[in-house]
C-alpha cells in the first residue's frame, strides 16, 4: 500500500504542475515518490519488475489522463489511445531504468535515467506516433520569467533541470531514511534550493536586461472568425468565409498595416491546387491587397490535386474509391500580395491518425482505414521537405507555422534558419472545446518565442489569438469563442540564438551517454546509493 500511495502521489503532483492551471515548482519533486517506491522494490531480493512496471504505469496514467483528457472532446478513441500508449512508453523508459539501476551505482543510474528520458522525448518529436505534448520542458510555459535561458537549451534544458533536482531530492531522502542524520536533509534542501534558484536567477537577469532586437516594426491585423468546425466550418462556403474575413479585417486595417493573418484551413471547401488562382481563397486575399496595396494576406486553405500519372502516387496519396482516382490532400498556408505571385506552404508536422496514418505499410493491413475523425476530412495529408518562409511585398520574411507544428522546437528553428523574422502561427483549436487543450497550445507558442527570440503572431479560428513578444509575454489576445480581430505593432529581427543554430543538441549528447552506460551496466552487478 505504501508504494501504491507513492506512485499515486507522483501522478497527481505531475498533473498539478502542468500548464495552464498548475504550478511548475511541483515538477521539481513530483518524481520523488515514484523514485523512492522503485528504490524500495529494488532493494528486495525477489523479482519486483512487475510491481515497478505497475506502479510506474499508475503514475504516468494519472498524469496523462488529467492533463490531456480534453482530446476526448474531439475523439474518444484518440484520447484513450494517446493516454494509454503514452503512459506505456513512459513506463517502459522507467522500467528500463529499473533494470539498469540494479547493476550500477546511483550516479550512473541517475545519469542513465535522465539521458534515457531525453532520448524518449526526442523520439516523440520525430517518429510517426509523435506526441511531445507532455515533454517536461513544456511544463514551464506559463512561467516564462524562469526559463529565458531556453534560448540556449530549448525545452530539453527544462527536462534536464526537472530530473536533476528530483534525483538530488530522492537521494537525500533515501540516505536520511538509511542513516537518520538530519544534516543529510539540510544539505539536500540547500542543494535543491540552489539548483532551482540559480537558473531562475539567471533567467530573471536575462528577462529584465533583454532588449528586443528589432530591425524594423510592422503592423499586423490578426483575424479570429470563430467558425464552429462541427456545425459551420465544412458547411459554410468559402465565399461566405471570405466575406467575413474582409469584414473583420476592414475593422482594423490602416494605411500602415502590412500583414493580415487568418486561421488554419479557414478556406475549407477544398480547392484544386492547380486552380488556386480561380478560387475564392485567392480572390478574397487578392482583393484585400488591391483595396490596401501595402497589405499581405496570410491564411489557411485546404488543397487537393488529382494524380493523373500512376508514377506520381506516393505513400501519402489517397484513393477515392467511389470515383476511382488517386489524389493528394494538403493542409496549407498561402500568402498573397500585389508584388509577388502567391506563395504556398504545406503543413508537414501532422496530427497522428487525423492527418497521418503512422507506419501505414505495416499497420494498414492489420487495422484497415482507421483514421480519427475530427469532424472534417480524414484524408492523409501530403507534406513538403523544406520549411517555407514567405516574403512580404516590402521584403520582410514570415514563417507560416500551421497548428501542431508550433509544438516542435527544433522544427521551428528551421524557419528561422531560412530567414524568418517573425513567427506566424495559424491554427484551429476548436476541436477540443473550451478546455485546457487550446490554452496549452497557446502557452507552448511562448516557448518558441523565447527559443528563437522572435515575436509571434497567432491566429486561431475560435481562439485564443494572440501577440507574443520575444520574451514570451502575451501582449494582446482575443478570448476563446470571441469573433473579432487584433491590431498590433510587432518587431522583426534577423537574430539567430544559440538554440536556433544548434537545435536539440542536449538529447544528441544524451543518446551517446545512455548507450555508454547501458553497455557498461551489462558488465557490472552492484547497487548502492
Amino acid at each position: 500500500m505504501k508504494n501504491f500511495l507513492l506512485a499515486l502521489s507522483s501522478g497527481l503532483l505531475l498533473a498539478l504542475a502542468w500548464p495552464t492551471y498548475g504550478f511548475p515548482l511541483l515538477l521539481f519533486f513530483a518524481f520523488v515518490p515514484l523514485l523512492i517506491a522503485e528504490f524500495n522494490l529494488r532493494q528486495q531480493d525477489q523479482k519486483t519488475g512487475v510491481k515497478v512496471f505497475g506502479y510506474a504505469y499508475l503514475s504516468f496514467f494519472i498524469w496523462n489522463i488529467i492533463t490531456t483528457y480534453w482530446i476526448y472532446f474531439s475523439t474518444g478513441f484518440g484520447m484513450w489511445f494517446a493516454v494509454l500508449v503514452n503512459s506505456l512508453l513512459m513506463t517502459l523508459v522507467f522500467f528500463i531504468y529499473h533494470k539498469i539501476a540494479k547493476k550500477i551505482n546511483f550516479t550512473a543510474g541517475a545519469t542513465f535515467l535522465v539521458c534515457l528520458w531525453m532520448c524518449f522525448e526526442k523520439m516523440h518529436l520525430n517518429w510517426e506516433f509523435s506526441w511531445p505534448w507532455l515533454n517536461l520542458g513544456n511544463g514551464f510555459s506559463e512561467y516564462i520569467s524562469w526559463i529565458q535561458w531556453y534560448e540556449y537549451t530549448g525545452t530539453f534544458g527544462g527536462t534536464l533541470w526537472v530530473w536533476l533536482i528530483n534525483l538530488v531530492i530522492m537521494k537525500s531522502v533515501v540516505l536520511f531514511l538509511q542513516h537518520q542524520d538530519k544534516t543529510i536533509i539540510y544539505r539536500g534542501i540547500l542543494k535543491s534550493a540552489l539548483l532551482i534558484m540559480i537558473p531562475i536567477g539567471i533567467s530573471l537577469f536575462i528577462f529584465y536586461s533583454e532588449e528586443e532586437a528589432a530591425s524594423e516594426e510592422m503592423e499586423v491585423v490578426i483575424l479570429q472568425p470563430n467558425i464552429n468546425p462541427y456545425t459551420e466550418k465544412y458547411y459554410t462556403s468559402d465565399r461566405k468565409v471570405g466575406e467575413l474575413l474582409v469584414k473583420l479585417a476592414n475593422e482594423k486595417i490602416t494605411d500602415s498595416t502590412q500583414l493580415v493573418l487568418a486561421p488554419e484551413t479557414v478556406f475549407a471547401g477544398g480547392t484544386k491546387l492547380d486552380e488556386f488562382e480561380y478560387s475564392n481563397s485567392y480572390y478574397f486575399g487578392k482583393q484585400m491587397s488591391i483595396d490596401h496595396p501595402q497589405v499581405n494576406f496570410l491564411g489557411g486553405v485546404s488543397f487537393f490535386n488529382i494524380i493523373k500519372d500512376e508514377k506520381d502516387i506516393a505513400p501519402q496519396s489517397n484513393y477515392a474509391e467511389h470515383k476511382n482516382f488517386w489524389y493528394n490532400d494538403y493542409n496549407s498556408a498561402f500568402l498573397i500580395n500585389q508584388e509577388n505571385n502567391s506563395q504556398i506552404y504545406h503543413k508537414s508536422k501532422l496530427v497522428v491518425g487525423v492527418e497521418n496514418f503512422p507506419y501505414q505499410s505495416t499497420l494498414k493491413p492489420i487495422l484497415g482505414d482507421v483514421m480519427i475523425d475530427l469532424g472534417g476530412t480524414v484524408a492523409m495529408k501530403t507534406t513538403q521537405r523544406d520549411r517555407e518562409v514567405f516574403a512580404l511585398n516590402s521584403g520582410e520574411k514570415v514563417a507560416p507555422i500551421i497548428c501542431y507544428e508550433s509544438v516542435y522546437g527544433d522544427y521551428v528553428t528551421n524557419y528561422v534558419k531560412n530567414g524568418a523574422q517573425l513567427l506566424a502561427i495559424i491554427t484551429n483549436d476548436a476541436w477540443w472545446g473550451n478546455t485546457q487543450g487550446h490554452q496549452q497550445h497557446l502557452s507552448y507558442a511562448r516557448l518558441r518565442a523565447i527559443e528563437n527570440r522572435k515575436n509571434v503572431v497567432r491566429s486561431a479560428n475560435t481562439g485564443i489569438s494572440a501577440v507574443i513578444n520575444s520574451k514570451g509575454e502575451i501582449l494582446k489576445r482575443l478570448a476563446y469563442e470571441e469573433q473579432g480581430s487584433i491590431k498590433a505593432k510587432v518587431k522583426l529581427n534577423d537574430r539567430k540564438t544559440f538554440y536556433t543554430q544548434f537545435g536539440d543538441y542536449l538529447p544528441r549528447i544524451a543518446q551517446f551517454l545512455a548507450l555508454f552506460i547501458f553497455l557498461f551496466a551489462l558488465t557490472r552487478r552492484r547497487n548502492q546509493v
